[in-house]
């Protein structure tokens, strides 16, 4: 009797093992979605299935095939499928922020893939201020992605990345996802990652005939940067932006993205700007994203973002004012299902015709056919061959460390405190919530990582008496461990301090309401701190800034690093920076405010200050109250020195770019529209800048070097100063280099009026770099 149970349990699970490998190899040989199958006969005849027509001229075919009925049913994020005309369903929505995602419908890690490289959150990224290390990042994703879908485990190529809305206010909980509060490197990193992701080259205009990698789409559009704060929500968030704040802040990186980058999707904002939602604003989609910077591509609401045009935000009466609103002005696609409901009733109601829903499907039909859905088997196409070997691979894992590495800011070194030493012969202390954890490295839009290591897990690989204790309860410290987390110090030759936010302090649709440490934390390091051995190091986690006065000026608290949301590599990167195997170089991509800025509303959007109410403005670029760490801060094991080696010419004439423009007057200054001045002239009048930059250190050192202009005399909402170029250089001990900087007076010596027009005037500036100033001049 027992044999025989045996034997059935032995032949049960056999059976469900062998269940388990069949389902198991059905899903590995499932082939990815696409359209116009060559074996099936029918669609030889259709134009649209003729990849040797015109793109135009296939859309226009399919668009005349559809019915009304299966028209709609590609107006939302899971476009259906269209079986009588091999038409294979498609889904639009995916994310890609740092790594491929899951979250979003459109990927499966349930194949022959389970993971993918989760590179660091984009705001430590922005602090290496390497444009070319951001499109390397995007470029490994964009393969990751198309190798996905090859298996057959993603629904779609369109990737909802990146997020270039400016780091506006330090509690926003999406400002992490961000590459911080500069238009400059918001918008550089836009047309890098933009570049990479979709198989273009680093310089651009390397895809051919437009066809794309993988698609990349430009969000939020615009002046998006609160989710729900206090009784706020980006629901029915309505921002009063200012002209003049719109043109030199909130625009330009999504101009950059779609001109440079190429962009070949847009996402419009849930809020409101000055009255009109983003998803309704014709003269936001059509006049100018479209006209103006000449997109051509798809744009899609976010998720729900056409609904609450109706409810809650009461813009549009019925529900079917809200499909008019939205495709009238300009918007595709409508992740969600109000498009699905209600525009045939629009359509039957005279709110709208079917040719508004004709426009919308000719620019997602197109995104399509360049991404090859309508080419037959992918598996057959130039990018077939992107397989499994590319996801998770030892070169995107070398890539994901050197990001971590590269963005890391070291932010207080006391007498040259770190590097620890390396031998093992001492015992070391990790204290905090997030020190024995990978999920916290990984931030928000993660999906599965290829490799986990915590940072304890690291450390023991330098000092194998290393000694871990939470020291919280959890990230938010309600509860404090502090008997046994100060013996533990006590007894240590060495303590790490691990503390900072996660996902349950700042996340979308969660701003914090403060800028401290949570809970107990400061008192907890404090107290570590009063009794260790020797001064501690804390290492802070955070996507948006911290106030740490506390720390930055307690003697007993030695050095301290901003790590972000330093991704699957963040541990290695770590523990190298703290032993010195890697020299610290990032800079800070955002403003570090003291707490007491919370007393500003979230709401106020003015970038300016205000004299007459005290209201201090807001970024570098304008803020002119206390900060806990400047912009661009950043120390390192080594010391940089500067010198202006060359700067030609050192005026510009508005005379020579006006050409036979009249130079007009602003407030009484000689001043040129720079969009009166052509782009060849922009381009003959370009400057050069050479600085010298030496690394006077005894390590080797990755480096960002930053160009700041400053005006001589503020006026009219001047900029206190602002960057126009930086670079990223690599310098061995005691080599120097002479870093170049090609400037264009169009783009980086142009300022907004008032009225939001784009001018350069006749000021005299100074370039800044470090601590190195040198005079320039526009002139008549």
């Amino acid at each position: 009797m027992n044999l025989s149970l045996t034997f059935v349990a032995f032949l049960f699970a056999f059976t469900i093992n062998a269940i388990v490998i069949h389902a198991e190899s059905t899903q590995l040989t499932q082939p990815p979605p696409f359209s116009c199958d060559s074996s099936n006969p029918s669609t030889k005849s259709y134009q649209f299935c003729n990849t040797s027509l015109p793109i135009h001229q296939r859309v226009d075919d399919l668009v005349t095939l559809l019915t009304l009925d299966e028209k709609i049913t590609q107006l939302i994020n899971s476009a259906a499928a269209i079986p009588r005309l091999g038409v294979s369903a498609f889904e639009w929505w995916s994310e890609g922020l740092h790594g491929i995602s899951r979250h979003g419908k459109g990927v499966r890690f349930n194949g022959t893939i389970r993971s993918a490289t989760m590179f660091p959150q984009v705001i430590l990224t922005a602090a290496s201020f390497d444009s070319l290390l951001w499109y390397r990042i995007a470029q490994a994703i964009g393969r990751e992605a198309r190798a996905i879908y090859n298996v057959g485990q993603a629904k779609g190529l369109t990737f909802w990345a990146p997020n270039i809305n400016i780091f506006r206010d330090p509690r926003w909980g999406r400002g992490q996802e961000t590459p911080g509060e500069d238009p400059l490197v918001s918008g550089k990193y836009a047309v890098s990652f933009v570049r990479g992701i979709q198989g273009d080259s680093f310089e651009g205009g390397y895809l051919k005939d437009g066809h794309l990698q993988i698609s990349a789409c430009c969000k939020h559009f615009t002046a998006y940067d609160l989710d729900n704060w206090t009784t706020v929500d980006r629901y029915v968030f309505d921002a009063h932006v200012t002209q003049q704040d719109l043109a030199d802040s909130y625009q330009p990186p999504f101009q950059s993205c779609v001109e440079q980058g190429q962009a070949s999707g847009i996402m419009c904002a849930y809020n409101r700007v000055n009255g009109v939602p983003n998803c309704a604003d014709y003269n936001l989609l059509t006049k100018t994203a479209r006209g103006l910077w000449g997109f051509q591509g798809y744009i899609a609401s976010d998720c729900d973002g056409v609904a609450t045009i109706y409810d809650p935000q009461r813009y549009a009466a019925l529900p079917e004012d809200a499909v008019a609103d939205v495709l009238k002005a300009g918007m595709d696609v409508n992740c969600g299902s109000h498009l699905k409901k209600y525009t045939k009733s629009a359509i039957e109601q005279n709110k709208i015709n079917e040719s508004d829903v004709d426009t919308a499907l000719r620019n997602l039909f197109s995104v399509q056919m360049r991404l090859g859905f309508y080419n037959g088997d992918p598996r057959t196409q130039s990018l077939g061959n992107i397989g499994p070997d590319q996801v998770c691979s030892n070169e995107n894992l070398q890539l994901a460390l050197e990001a971590a590495r590269s963005g890391i800011v070291l932010l207080k070194n006391s007498a040259n405190f770190l590097p620890l030493p390396k031998t093992k012969t001492f015992s070391l202390a990790l204290i905090g919530p997030s020190a024995n954890s990978t999920d916290v490295f990984l931030a928000n839009y993660e999906g599965p990582p290829c490799k986990n290591i915590t940072l304890l897990q690291a450390f023991q690989g330098y000092v194998k008496s290393t000694a871990y204790h939470q020291g919280c309860d959890y990230v938010n410290c309600t509860r404090v461990m502090i008997s046994e987390t100060m013996k533990l110090a006590k007894t240590s030759d060495y303590v790490v301090l691990v503390m900072g936010l996660d996902q349950s302090q700042e996340r979308e649709k969660y701003d914090r309401v403060n800028l401290v440490l949570p809970g107990k934390q400061q008192y907890l390091i404090t107290n570590v701190a009063k009794v260790s051995k020797k001064p501690v190091v804390l290492v802070v986690l955070s996507g948006g800034p911290v106030d740490i006065l506390f720390a930055r000026d307690d003697p007993n608290i030695a050095s301290i690093l901003w790590a972000g949301y330093p991704g699957e590599a963040g541990g290695t990167a770590l523990t190298e920076i703290i032993f010195g195997d890697h020299n610290p170089g990032g800079k800070l991509p955002v403003t570090w405010y003291t707490k007491d800025f919370v007393r500003i509303p979230m709401t106020d959007m003015r970038m300016r200050p205000d004299q007459s109410t005290g209201y201090p403005g807001r970024t570098y670029r304008f803020y002119n109250g206390p900060k806990v760490y400047e912009f661009g801060y950043g120390l390192s094991y080594s010391n940089y020195t500067y010198e202006f080696t060359s700067v030609s010419p050192k005026t510009v004439s508005l005379a020579q770019l006006s050409d036979t423009l009249i130079v007009e007057n602003c407030n009484t200054v000689p001043c040129v529209q720079v969009s009166k001045i052509s782009n060849n002239i922009c381009d003959k009048a370009k400057f050069q800048t050479i600085v010298k930059v030496q690394n006077n250190g005894q390590m080797p050192g990755k480096h960002p070097v930053l160009l700041f202009l400053k005006p001589l005399e503020l006026k009219n909402g001047d900029p206190i100063k602002q960057l126009i170029g930086f670079q990223s250089v690599d310098l061995h001990a005691g080599e120097e280099s002479q870093v170049e900087f090609v400037l264009n007076p169009c783009e980086h010596l142009s300022k907004a009026t008032r009225d939001g027009l784009m001018i350069i005037e006749e000021a005299s500036y100074n370039l800044i770099v470090g601590d190195k100033e040198y005079p320039f001049k526009v002139v008549i």
